[in-house]
């Protein structure tokens, strides 16, 4: 990704560090994977003085905001140069089903279920007509089956009756179809039409919270703040490099500061584990050395690492 033009180095150098309601994160980056020199061990009184040294400045500019959000999206853009859709997709309508089944369930769990869904109803017409109770038992694994069930369907008949069997690429004729809102419309207009846009899933509202890019609770209001601070052609991949981060270090309940790359950026730096061996040790998929969720991933994903999930029943 290029570097932002309306940031230079010079800008960064003087951007005002936001205030840390348990301590300020360390002066220097820290890489995902950094382990002290080899027979020592991170002394707790040299950490406590570089998170006093780290200060405590007062409220921060817009403009202060957002050379650190760009920043923050800069350095994600490094640590995941591979970032991409979770879920399995060959085709539009292949996306927009596998985006309705996401709902309360995991990208893994949902791309372990739709080959099979696909091998039997490979177009809209396909799935249109088909047995709801057929459709539920394969649908059974990624819970609530019988409503996504429906909703599938029902997507699958008018995208059959209204567009000709092809998905739309406008907005306002995506969130028409059944079981189809705003953040669904999106993955499929930035993934499959490549036009930009914000996914705010439950992963993006934690983590723009936390960096306090917006202290917003509603999804489109969410998207509508900080879609303000970016380009707009930064949108897409921005939503890749959130969503990845906090599926794999920014946890939930067990973030992983000390090995966190944007730990100097972030005003919740140490809500989580800040000791580095102990937060390289909660990270998750390839930086924890384990399998994606995607059991088809791009080939750069590859080439970085990463491995393919298993299938369904494999273990």
């Amino acid at each position: 990704m290029k570097k932002d033009s309306t940031a230079s180095a010079s800008e960064a150098a003087a951007e005002v560090r936001p205030a840390s309601a348990k301590g300020s994160a360390p002066a220097r980056k820290t890489a995902s994977a950094q382990s002290p020199a080899p027979g020592k061990k991170p002394g707790k009184k040299a950490a406590s003085a570089k998170k006093a040294a780290a200060g405590r400045p007062g409220a921060e500019s817009r403009t202060a905001l957002v050379r650190r959000a760009r920043r923050i999206n800069r350095e994600l853009a490094e640590l995941y140069p591979y970032a991409h859709p979770e879920l399995d997709f060959e085709n539009p309508f292949q996306l927009v089903v596998a985006t309705v089944l996401s709902a309360q369930t995991t990208d893994l769990r949902v791309n372990q279920t739709t080959p099979a869904l696909f091998a039997k109803y490979p177009t809209p017409e396909d799935l249109a007509a088909a047995v709801p109770e057929e459709v539920e038992e394969i649908l059974r694994p990624t819970g609530f089956f019988r409503a996504k069930t429906r909703s599938v369907i029902g997507l699958s008949k008018m995208l059959a009756e209204e567009f000709g069997g092809e998905v739309p690429g406008r907005l306002e004729d995506l969130v028409r179809l059944p079981g189809v809102g705003r953040k669904t419309a999106f993955v499929v207009l930035g993934n499959a039409f490549g036009r930009p846009g914000i996914t705010v899933d439950t992963h993006f509202q934690r983590l723009v919270r936390r960096w306090k890019w917006t202290q917003e609770t509603d999804p489109d209001k969410i998207e509508a703040a900080v879609g303000a601070l970016f380009p707009k052609s930064d949108w897409t991949d921005l939503s890749h490099h959130v969503v990845w981060h906090g599926r794999r270090i920014c946890h939930a309940r067990k973030p992983a500061c000390g090995a966190c790359p944007v730990a100097p950026l972030c005003p919740a730096y140490g809500e989580g584990e800040t000791d580095p061996e102990k937060a390289q040790k909660l990270l998750k998929y390839e930086k924890g050395g384990f399998p994606g969720q995607r059991l088809n991933p791009p080939q750069a994903y590859l080439d970085a690492g990463g491995r393919p999930a298993p299938p369904l029943g494999a273990g």
